[in-house]
Formats: structure tokens, sequence, C-alpha cells
């Protein structure tokens, strides 16, 4: 079933998403025929068709705004803003969009405890996220000035070499405006004076966030110049991570840090497996303590946010001997969101006995079902057994994650699909998925345009046949829906 279809010649180069020019022009007649409004599918392929969103960090010291500032640029109150410090959360990057162009939002406020040293901590924070981003946003307290620590993460960014917008939070109105003018003696440009609480200026500051982020984040791999692709080993701590690293490059290349969550420079390596050269983005390094579990987790997210990014594979490593934790769900979930290829190895498979074997097959059932889709490797992180195994699943989910189906053979299979499972019929109407194309690759993104709204258990089904139908291993897949409107509604 893995019949992996790529468009004639390269559709990429178009502003139409995948499609090409003859195959666009085709698309947008049946649109017309159907009575869509042109601009709205032009519109609809445009956002499906965008390829990895560029970057935004949010940095800077305890308790000047981060995480309010964030909840302001995305538009909703997500990020967790709490005066207790080592708030464990979910999730530390968001999808936001300022005047029609969509970008993602790296929060760095989550874990605020003073156990390394604030400067470690501060410094730590902002490594991972820099590494991550395309520009910085820097948040400093009006109020209070450039303290020390603010100092030190200049030198970083500095060093860093990205953008940076410096946002002055907290001036609630014009006498606050002077405060944030001696902030210009960081060297970093002119201070945006913003109240993230009340919203002040921090539309002004997104427009300065918008000139600052590329279009599209540079692609630090290279398919097209034939670079290696870049591989991202996230797991949660202690999962055998370095190891892995270690085992499959041959020699002790990474040290696995005992302190959580220290400065230190990223380890990206060059690894030539089945004759191939990956780039391994480097994750491991974070054990817990019990006293810094809670800012451990959170280091562990900031830091496998700021590889996934970087990567075209996740390979989410999983403790077999072990039951599937929250967190491994989380860190799998992190890499469906990100939209990048994935494989799930299976680590000390060689400890399991056949009663460990028989219930990790049933929690890998009601756990990971959602990533049934990726291929499963079952390693020995320390005897190196099935190692062999990597490559080839590796190769699968990069095949699957660049498949693209033309629209015509697309339509076909949704005309057959339609008439043989319809929708069911709601409130008296049925509604039917009309015509639909491919936008985008890398991860596969599906436009569908449709007469009425189409059900999540629905969108599922399609989801499932379509993988059926022309494989997507090893990719998540992005399905969108635009619904006709009332014929008429739009034509006087």
């Amino acid at each position: 079933m893995n019949d992996h279809i790529h468009p004639e010649g390269s559709g990429e180069e178009h502003d139409h998403g995948a499609l090409g020019d003859a195959e666009y022009a085709q698309f947008m007649e049946l649109a017309a025929e159907e009575g869509f409004d042109i601009e709205e599918v032009e519109g609809a392929i445009e956002e499906a068709g965008h390829g990895p969103l560029p970057v935004l960090a949010v940095v800077g010291r305890p308790n000047v705004g981060k995480s309010t500032l964030v909840n302001r640029i995305i538009g909703r109150r997500e990020a967790v803003v709490e005066d207790k410090p080592g708030v464990t959360r979910d999730r530390v990057t968001y999808e936001a969009e300022w005047a029609g162009r969509r970008f993602k939002v790296v929060d760095t406020g989550g874990w605020e405890q003073d156990v390394l040293g604030i400067d470690a901590s501060v410094a730590a924070q902002a490594e991972y996220a820099i590494e991550a981003a395309d520009a910085v946003v820097f948040v400093v307290d009006a109020k209070v000035g450039a303290t020390d620590t603010d100092e030190a993460v200049v030198r970083l960014l500095r060093k860093a070499g990205k953008p940076v917008v410096l946002c002055a939070n907290k001036v609630d109105g014009p006498s606050g405006e002077a405060d944030a003018a001696y902030l210009w003696s960081l060297g970093l440009g002119e201070p945006h004076p913003v109240s993230a609480l009340h919203g002040r200026g921090t539309g002004d500051m997104l427009d300065k966030v918008l000139e600052a982020l590329p279009e599209a984040p540079a692609q630090t791999f290279g398919t097209a110049l034939g670079g290696p692709r870049r591989i991202a080993l996230i797991g949660r701590p202690n999962v055998g991570k370095s190891s892995l690293l270690n085992k499959v490059a041959g020699e002790e290349r990474v040290v696995v840090n005992e302190l959580a969550g220290t400065t230190r420079d990223p380890v990206d390596e060059l690894i030539e497996l089945g004759g191939v050269t990956w780039k391994f983005v480097d994750t491991a390094g974070i054990r817990k303590r019990v006293h810094l579990q809670q800012g451990a987790d959170y280091y562990a997210s900031l830091r496998t946010a700021a590889a996934v990014e970087k990567a075209e594979v996740a390979v989410v490593l999983i403790d077999a001997s072990e039951s599937i934790s929250v967190q491994d769900q989380r860190i799998v979930t992190m890499a469906v969101e990100a939209g990048r290829a994935i494989v799930v190895a299976y680590n000390k498979w060689d400890t399991l006995d056949e009663e460990r074997r028989y219930y990790l097959e049933r929690e890998i059932e009601t756990e990971l079902g959602q990533v049934a889709w990726a291929p499963r490797v079952n390693v020995s992180a320390q005897t190196g057994r099935h190692m062999e195994k990597l490559v080839p699943a590796i190769e699968t989910a990069l095949a699957g994650w660049e498949t693209r189906v033309p629209t015509g053979r697309l339509n076909a299979f949704l005309g057959e699909l339609v008439a043989a499972h319809p929708h069911p019929v709601r409130g008296g109407k049925q509604p039917r998925i009309l015509f639909g194309t491919q936008a985008g690759t890398k991860p596969p993104r599906f436009v569908l345009f449709a007469s009425g709204f189409i059900e999540a258990g629905y969108r599922r089904f399609v989801e499932r046949r379509l993988r059926e139908e022309f494989g997507f291993e090893g990719t998540p897949i992005h399905i969108s829906v635009r619904v006709r409107e009332k014929r008429g509604a739009k034509k006087k």
C-alpha cells in the first residue's frame, strides 16, 4: 500500500502550495463551478500549503510577564500564569497569527524556580528557546529596569546572532514610557513599551516581530542540496537517548550530565548509518533529581521542542520495561503537532519477559493509538540489538512525509469514498465532500471543500482511508475543511 506519489516537476516553486500551474488552474475552475468564492479557495490553499512556520521565542528573567505576553500574542489564555514556581505544563509551543501571518511561539515562562541559581536557570531556558527560534522577543520589566540577569541574557542573545525585539513590559501608561527609554542602554535597539496585561502597545511590538521573522524558517537541513537529513532523538529523561546516540555513533560522544538544565552547547552529531550520513539533533543529557524534578521536566520539554523544530524526523524513544507514561504521550503529541515524520523506538526490548511484552502491546494500542501509523522498532541501546532496523524505519517515515497525491487522483478517490460511505444526515441535511487537493507536503496537508460542516468522526474516517489508499506511513496528516457559503450569498 505504500504507494508514494510525487508531483511532476517541483510544485513547491509556485505560490499556490504544492500544486503546479496547470493543476492549480484546473482546480480553480472546479471550485468556481461548485460555487466557491475564488479568493477564499486561494486563501485556503495558501494557508494549507505553507511549509514549517517561523518560530518566535519569548525570553526573559522571572516575573517580567512572559506568559502573560504569550497569552496576549496567541489571543487566548493557554500559557500558565501563576506565581507558584515549577508549574508543570503540557506544552511550550503555540501557534499564533498577526496581520495575516502565522508563526509559532516558544514560551519560556513555565519554570521560575531558583534551584540552580537564577542566572543559570534563566540562561538555560533562554539558550534552549533561542536554539529553536528564528527571532526572539526579550521581555524586560520597565519598572525595575535592566538587572544583571538581563545583561546575562543579552550576552546570550548577541552570541546567538538571532534578530531580537526588545519588549519593555509593565508600561501601563504614558508615565511609564520614560522608564522604558532607559532600556536603550542594553544595546538591543529600540525598547517597545508594552503592557502585556492590558494589551497596550502589543500591536506595534508584533509589527516589529513580523519584520524580524523570516517568511519561513531557515531550513538548516538540505534535501535540495543533498545535505544530511536531521533526526531528533526525543523521549523522557533517562529513557536511553544518550546510550542510543553513542551506540549508533559507535563511540562515546554524548556525556549524560548529572545536573538537570545546566547551560551547555547543543550537540548535533553527524553519524553514518546504513551507508547514509544523518545529522542527529541531541536532546539527551537531562536526568531527574528529586528536588529538581519539576524543573527537569520543564527543561526536557523546552529542549525537546527546540530539537523537534530543527529536525525532519522525530525518533521517539520509549522505555519498554516501564509502563507508557503521560510524559511519553506528551512527547509524542509534541512531535505530531510539530508536523514531523515519526518513528517510535521501544528501548530495553532485550530485558522484557513474555508477560511484559503482552501488557506492552495492550498499552501501545490504548495509550499510543494516535500514532498507530508510525513505524515501530524494538531496540536495545545497551546491546545494539536491531539497530539496523532504525534506518529503514526513518527512510519509510521520510518517504511518507514527502508523499504527494495529484489532485485528479485524490478527487477520484474522494468521489468513490463519498459514494460508498456518505456523511451521516444531521438536522435533515447531508453534508458532502465535493472535492479537495493536497496543498502541501512535509507533512501532507489536505484542503477539502464541502457543502456543509463535516464532523470530526468523519474527518478521522477520511484520514484513515487516505492512509489505506496512499500510504503516508510515519507522518501526521493535516486535513482542513472549507464549507461552501449558501449559494447566492456572494453572487448578486
